[in-house]
């Protein structure tokens, strides 16, 4: 066992136990939970099919067998799982896993509890960029996106590019509280010009409104291996930087005595995680509290010490986004409601729960 120490608000010693299994049990409960979404749904289908639907599969796409070693499946439900269900488990685990990583780093760069991906302002920026091409109706042939996606994906960019810029403007050390409030405002305006966009196209309000609200529905494997790509390498860089993100925990002024450079770990964090949520809502639509909620719950599972909490809210945000996605396909069948209404739902009476044990001094 590992013992690490943390000083609790009342100055009380708190020794927090980081479980030598932890991981492997993770992965086991990871993977568990992805065979429950897979073969849950309007169509049920057992779990012993839904296991040899998915054995087959990869059989078949190592060796080029058809059936695998656990027999035939039926077709209807091998369509309906490596065609529709698959896909969309999958970048619901890679979102959350990007979301949750990324609010993880948020809280340790800025020292702030309610600091997700989305204090930057991206979110709101990448949801701009998907409005302007639903109301104009923006497509883009020879792509392998659709033309909302591109546009979420650079307005994502430009938003962070533009508050970056401003902010360095202002305060050539980029402190963090004139980031949190630069991305505040650019946030409330850019909501602004959104209303006036959703007025002037009513039509297409149902559109952008699971947009805004978060859906993983119609989402494929070119979105698997956009998602993909972009935790692998944003993901590398933010792993990278935890020890750095350990030095922030005891102040900026002790972390440059003992020789981070503030400035550069600071902005190549900001860069990693706004491409890499940017790429997330381009896919998935703002899917709020994955980011907020699952690093706490991470960090009450096995402590403050970010190399082992990044890797761990991976997981976290990865189940848990999985599980609220089912919800949001079983809870009203056959209606489908968006994810990012369960999040929430779920997410805010828990981040209450765990915000009130953090000021009482009980967590």
């Amino acid at each position: 066992m590992i013992l690490m120490k943390k000083q609790g608000r009342s100055n009380r010693t708190v020794y927090e136990r980081f479980p030598a299994g932890f991981y492997p049990a993770a992965v086991l409960f990871t993977f568990l939970v992805f065979c429950l979404c897979v073969g849950a749904g309007s169509v049920a289908i057992s779990p012993a099919h839904t296991i040899r639907i998915l054995w087959s599969a990869l059989v078949r796409t190592l060796t080029g067998s058809g059936q695998g070693l656990l027999g035939a499946v039926p077709d209807t439900a091998s369509a309906i799982i490596l065609s529709v269900r698959v896909p969309r488990v999958l970048c619901a685990a890679l979102s959350g896993a990007s979301l949750s990583l990324c609010g993880a780093v948020m809280q340790g760069l800025l020292k702030n509890p309610l600091a997700d991906g989305s204090t930057l302002g991206v979110s709101s920026g990448a949801s701009l960029g998907a409005a302007l091409a639903i109301t104009l109706g923006i497509t883009i042939h020879g792509t392998l996106w659709s033309g909302a996606t591109l546009m979420a994906m650079l307005t994502a960019f430009l938003s962070m590019i533009f508050i970056l810029s401003l902010a360095y403007r202002l305060d050539r050390s980029l402190s963090t509280n004139t980031i949190i409030l630069l991305g505040i405002i650019f946030s409330m305006f850019i909501s602004s010009v959104i209303s006036l966009l959703i007025i002037f196209a009513s039509e297409k309000i149902r559109t952008y409104t699971f947009w805004t609200l978060g859906s993983l529905a119609g989402t494929n494997y070119r979105n698997v291996l956009t998602l993909l790509i972009a935790l692998v390498i944003c993901g590398a860089v933010l792993m990278r930087y935890a020890a750095e993100l350990n030095a922030y925990s005891i102040g900026e002024e002790n972390a440059a005595n003992i020789g981070v450079n503030i400035r550069r770990v600071r902005l190549v964090i900001l860069i990693a995680v706004s491409s890499l949520i940017g790429v997330c809502v381009s896919i998935s639509g703002t899917i709020g509290f994955v980011g907020l909620v699952t690093p706490h719950i991470m960090r009450m599972l096995i402590g403050p010490n970010h190399k082992r909490l990044l890797p761990a809210s991976l997981f976290g945000g990865a189940v848990f986004l999985m599980l609220t996605d089912l919800l949001s396909r079983v809870i009203c069948n056959p209606l489908e409601l968006p994810v990012g209404v369960i999040t929430s739902f779920v997410g805010a009476p828990v981040f209450t729960y765990i915000f009130y044990r953090t000021r009482s001094g009980r967590e």
